[in-house]
């Protein structure tokens, strides 16, 4: 990758993760823990992969996104805005009456969301149907999803799964946001996934890769060029990422919810910025 567009998106993911602090902080509380964290595959995924059209959302040879980890919706929203789907700043409106935000993902409500999500797990479905329907319809396309680590305690993130690999979904790219932790704890202490989730994709027929640093935007930036090669079957990417990433109030916790005073939203908002300032000047 070239020195600028490397510096691009690191830039790019660092206004990802101000926004999303100040599309959180507008309401006061919510998943902030992991927002942060796949801040910089957003960044990669709309600062340059993904092939899509603000101004036509529904083109239908886009490539597709789905935040199957519901939670990290307010990362979304930030990352469409930026992009020019819709000002940034409506995303303000986050879960609040007749927003156009809800804390899920809906695509009847908000631009550029191609998917609907709710109860963790199905949006590994609906990812797998897109994925399917546009491969039947001969689009030169890909569909990326976004599974939690917690959300893999879910059965039907391994329904759709199985059903990838036997239908040869080359052009699906699940992205495992392994930041360890899930709503009541570690997720080794919850459910722990035995040899790994990377070892269980395999074990379903999947191409594995794992990323060693997943808040590292070169990182996963190789990972989805190599993803790009498999011609015979879905790709399952693993970041190990760290839950909070980047927010003063929430890295050191890896909290899965937050509800901060006001000046802790402040603090965290001003070190982002800080650290925003402090990328671009590099």
């Amino acid at each position: 990758m070239q020195k600028e567009k490397l510096k691009e998106l690191r830039v790019f993911a660092e206004e990802i993760r101000v926004e999303t602090l100040k599309t959180i902080g507008s309401l006061g509380f919510g998943h902030v823990g992991g927002s942060m964290s796949i801040v910089e595959t957003l960044a990669v995924l709309y600062g340059d992969v993904m092939k899509v059209d603000p101004k036509n959302p529904r083109w239908e040879d886009r490539d597709w996104c789905v935040m199957s980890k519901g939670h990290a919706g307010p990362a979304m929203y930030a990352t469409l805005g930026l992009k020019g789907f819709y000002p940034v700043t409506d995303a303000y409106t986050l879960n609040q009456p007749h927003t156009n935000f809800p804390s899920h993902t809906d695509r009847t409500k908000t631009p550029g969301i191609d998917l609907t999500t709710g109860s963790l797990g199905q949006g590994m479905s609906s990812a797998v149907g897109a994925a399917l329907g546009n491969k039947m319809d001969g689009r030169n396309s890909h569909t990326f999803v976004f599974v939690g680590d917690g959300e893999a305690d879910e059965g039907q993130v391994w329904e759709g799964a199985q059903f990838a690999a036997h239908y040869k979904l080359n052009n699906l790219i699940c992205f495992v946001d392994s930041n360890k932790r899930q709503l009541d704890g570690t997720v080794d202490t919850i459910m722990s996934h035995g040899k790994g989730l990377g070892a269980k994709f395999d074990a379903f027929g999947w191409n594995v890769i794992d990323v060693a640093d997943g808040n590292d935007v070169e990182q996963i930036w190789n990972a989805v060029q190599q993803a790009y090669q498999s011609d015979a079957a879905p790709t399952c990417i693993i970041l190990n990422t760290v839950k909070g990433k980047g927010c003063t109030f929430a890295e050191p916790s890896g909290a899965h919810s937050s509800q901060p005073t006001k000046e802790q939203w402040d603090e965290a908002i001003a070190a982002a910025e800080a650290r925003l300032a402090e990328v671009k000047a590099q």
